[in-house]
């Protein structure tokens, strides 16, 4: 191949070539070759006879056309695209990428080498996306730079439920190159084959990951363990609490369960405090009311939320008035439950009663504690309504 003139494209450096050496030995089938750059790596994949097609990708329009004019090899196509932008639904065997990786110092920027201010931006968002591009049993050639920060390499690694092995660590003057071939974890791939598209992160707590995605045209949450977490069968708890409380209207629905994860409607919509500040008195009483009525009947369950005295997180309203509980992973059985009069302490902070008076709400606190207590020996109906009086 000849170099023709062209300052856009990355010339084949020490990371070119190392990065070559694993794609000539393990790409296969149908090859996506991003940043292409000079094409070094599309050709090495084009030579393999394991390779039956490669496209080789660069978000510059001088790359492209470079490559088309100097690279000819009827197994390789060239197109010009950000990341996976314009390639609609393909998807593929083997998918290469040696990123612009390092932290952004010029206030121009030099996409060749550059990977975002802190150098990982576009590692992330490749990341972020690859799932959707790379097929059941497919790899991914992924080289980055300790510059990159390799902790949160991995943690995108993670992130997206991939695996990662490490095929070769090479120092070079101030910084080390690393080569990985990611897979999709077995969790992912069971997911995907109950037909869960658009798998993306979205929060991480002590004892489990959540995840959005979309199931028959709907968005779901994906509730997966923690494998760091030392909490046993919480998994296993919230599916099982659920399936209970569900048919009472409680909860967000369960859709898909297994030993590992489970999934259910996604639920948007406001916080409790959030409600408080933006609503009417008959709007806030009405919902007051349908929360207790939800925890009395966990109560008459014997299922205890072991959260409500503290439930900022775990109370959505959406913007129709319908209430969601949220969040049953440390949810027990026990003979005496205090759902209700847990949350009579939450409506008897202080915050909470300032949010009240604002709304012209009057809480009797030392009344509401004394009915909390009565209620407590007694869990029925009439001391409930008790309770709910108290709030005016």
């Amino acid at each position: 191949m000849v170099m023709a003139n062209c300052k856009s494209v990355y010339e084949p450096r020490e990371d070119s070539t190392l990065i070559e050496k694993y794609v000539k030995l393990h790409a296969h089938g149908s090859v996506l070759d991003i940043g292409t750059g000079s094409g070094i790596q599309a050709i090495a994949a084009a030579h393999s006879n394991k390779v039956k097609s490669v496209i080789g990708i660069d978000i510059q329009k001088g790359v492209i056309d470079h490559c088309i004019k100097n690279i000819k090899n009827k197994k390789i196509k060239f197109l010009q695209s950000d990341l996976f932008d314009n390639l609609k639904n393909n998807k593929f065997d083997t998918i290469i990428f040696n990123p612009p990786y390092l932290p952004q110092e010029l206030k121009i920027k030099d996409l060749t080498v550059e990977g975002g201010k802190k150098g990982y931006e576009v590692v992330e968002r490749f990341l972020d996306d690859v799932n959707d591009y790379l097929k059941e049993d497919g790899i991914i050639l992924l080289l980055f730079s300790s510059l990159t920060k390799k902790e949160k390499v991995d943690e995108f690694i993670s992130n997206n439920l991939l695996e990662s092995e490490l095929l070769e660590k090479e120092h070079n003057f101030f910084e080390d190159l690393y080569v990985y071939l990611i897979k999709k974890t077995s969790l992912l791939k069971k997911l995907e084959n109950k037909n869960i598209k658009n798998i993306r992160f979205f929060n991480k707590g002590k004892r489990g990951f959540i995840y959005t995605g979309n199931h028959k045209n709907k968005k779901i949450i994906i509730k997966i363990k923690n494998p760091k977490s030392k909490a046993l069968s919480k998994i296993e708890n919230e599916i099982n609490n659920l399936l209970v409380l569900n048919k009472k209207g409680i909860g967000p629905k369960l859709l898909i369960s297994d030993k590992d994860y489970f999934c259910m409607e996604f639920i948007e919509g406001d916080l409790f405090t959030q409600f408080l500040e933006k609503n009417n008195k008959k709007n806030i009483k009405k919902i007051i009311n349908e929360l207790f009525n939800q925890l009395f009947t966990m109560d008459k369950l014997k299922t205890n939320k072991e959260e409500m005295s503290h439930p900022q997180k775990h109370i959505l309203i959406d913007k129709n008035n319908n209430i969601t509980l949220i969040d049953f992973e440390r949810c027990r059985k026990r003979l005496h439950p205090s759902n209700v009069t847990q949350f009579c302490d939450y409506i008897s902070s202080n915050n909470i009663l300032t949010l009240l008076k604002n709304k012209n709400i009057k809480v009797n606190k030392d009344k509401l504690i004394l009915l909390a207590k009565i209620y407590k020996k007694n869990i029925n109906g009439k001391n409930l309504k008790l309770i709910l009086n108290a709030i005016k």
